[in-house]
């Protein structure tokens, strides 16, 4: 592989910022500060920086369904989304594909489809493309799958995730108010309930469904709730056997963030109150919150605003979740509101994900790690853009401004 040496760039190095050179060699970091070795790559004027590192990103699922029930051959979906991700400086990506009860979208066999042409195309691809196992905890059926992703080469997250619960809570409950789902306390909402449609409406639409199907098919699985705990322990238990970072979703409740962290889910993914941030923090978990939340200023559910968990030190990462140029953006915002420090920040897109999935090769520029790289242009008082991603040392991406 070619060595190369980017000379002129302000660099992001683990705990300053500083301007010097950088020289990459056979997938690696070779040396920084000293003369240029092989190519020279101008960075005059740019900020190089760490690769994005995105820990939970669906987005691909627009590329998938790009309409309402119209689906796209899954290999084109897969091909144009990692050319987003390396456009976007993210070298590395954990897709959050649903495994679910659901028919559709997020049916079982359509997400191990989609992993199969993942595992199938990856010589063609232009970063890395991980999963994220996102479970639907009442989906049984999904079981099987997970063992086989857990076995395969594309080195799989686990997600607890319950939307069965988060649907079924007690009408007058907030999301951000319910109990720990496996709680005896937890008050349940009536299925014949008008109400129950107006929930679901969405739900059943992404699914195929009409409404009172999908409300029946939602009462069918919500008879398997005495059996979740013992599926649950069987997962954690997989996913630990394999080594996979496993995360808990939307956590309500210290009570919650300690149950999973029991069964060796260290990473709170999208805490939805203050209690749960706080109880994972105190306990040493590492916590996700979602770049668009911190782009736009807020969360868009009403939840814990990104922005202010950053400032506060109750973030150690921030992924894409529904839209990859989230995580550009959402440094630049934080950036403007002087939320942190900008290395802080960027930390935040790059070695605290890597912390997070216990990718220890990548996520700093640092003697040695991985050459995941990012070549930005950030004119003072406008958006940053990326101008290139480099992924193990190779050029992923490469724009040419008109300009």
């Amino acid at each position: 592989m070619t060595t190369c040496t980017f000379v002129g760039a302000e660099v992001y190095l683990p705990g300053s910022i500083e301007d010097t050179t950088v020289t990459i060699s056979d997938g690696h970091i070779v040396e920084i500060g000293g003369p240029v070795h092989g190519d020279e790559i101008d960075a005059t004027g740019k900020i190089l920086a760490p690769a994005l590192i995105d820990v939970h990103g669906d987005a691909f699922e627009r590329q998938l369904m790009p309409r309402p029930g119209v689906f796209f051959p899954t290999d084109a979906a897969v091909i144009d989304t990692d050319r987003q991700l390396a456009a976007n400086g993210i070298a590395t990506a954990y897709h959050a594909i649903t495994l679910g009860w659901e028919p559709g979208l997020r049916d079982v066999a359509r997400g191990k489809d989609l992993m199969q042409a993942m595992q199938t195309l990856a010589p063609r691809l232009l970063v890395e493309n991980r999963v994220q196992l996102r479970w639907e905890t009442f989906a049984f059926e999904a079981l099987d799958t997970i063992e086989w992703a857990l076995a395969g080469p594309l080195t799989p997250s686990i997600a607890f995730n319950d939307h069965t619960s988060m649907t079924m809570r007690a009408y007058d409950v907030p999301i951000q108010e319910r109990p720990f789902e496996l709680s005896p306390d937890f008050s349940i909402a009536s299925l014949d309930d008008a109400r129950m449609k107006q929930r679901t409406a969405s739900k059943a639409k992404r699914a195929g469904l009409s409404e009172d199907d999908y409300i029946a098919q939602l009462g069918k699985v919500w008879e398997r709730r005495g059996d979740v705990p013992n599926k649950i322990a069987d997962i954690a238990a997989l996913g630990r056997a394999a080594g996979a970072p496993m995360l808990s979703h939307d956590d309500t409740r210290a009570e919650t963030r300690s149950y999973f962290r029991g069964l060796g889910a260290q990473v709170a993914e999208f805490p939805m109150v203050l209690e749960a941030a706080e109880a994972a923090r105190a306990n040493g978990d590492l916590i996700v919150f979602g770049s668009p939340n911190a782009a736009r200023g807020g969360s868009h559910i009403g939840s814990l605003g990104a922005g202010d968990m950053v400032e506060a030190g109750l973030c150690d990462v921030l992924a894409s979740d529904y839209f990859y140029p989230a995580m550009l953006s959402a440094v630049a915002r934080l950036d403007a509101e002087k939320r942190a420090p900008r290395d802080d920040l960027w930390r935040l897109v790059s070695s605290g994900p890597a912390q997070a999935m216990g990718l220890g090769d990548r996520g700093d520029i640092e003697k040695g790690k991985r050459a995941d790289l990012v070549l930005v242009d950030w004119p003072e008082g406008q958006a940053p853009a990326i101008l290139g991603t480099w992924v193990a040392g190779r050029c992923a991406y490469q724009g040419r401004p008109a300009g």
